[in-house]
């Protein structure tokens, strides 16, 4: 299986859902098509969303909900 990687554009905050209370947007295995939002980097209490560029069968978050991320990390992989 190929692997696509997501990687971080900015540095901050990484969230997986959009607030505390709220579902993920996307949970380990699940599929994803381009486009979708798959978490938010907070910098400076701006929210980013973080889209998939392409579509894929299986994700695997590699960053941690609500941890510090640099640019260029692995947010999380993509499997065709």
């Amino acid at each position: 299986m190929e692997k696509t990687k997501i990687i971080s554009p900015l540095p901050g905050t990484f969230y997986r859902k959009p607030s505390p209370e709220a579902t993920p947007y996307k949970n380990d295995g699940d599929s994803v098509k381009a486009g979708d939002v798959i978490g938010l980097i907070e910098v400076m209490k701006n929210f980013h969303e973080i889209k998939a560029e392409r579509s894929g069968d299986s994700i695997i978050f590699r960053a941690e909900d609500s941890a510090p991320i640099q640019p260029g990390e692995i947010i999380a992989e993509l499997e065709d």
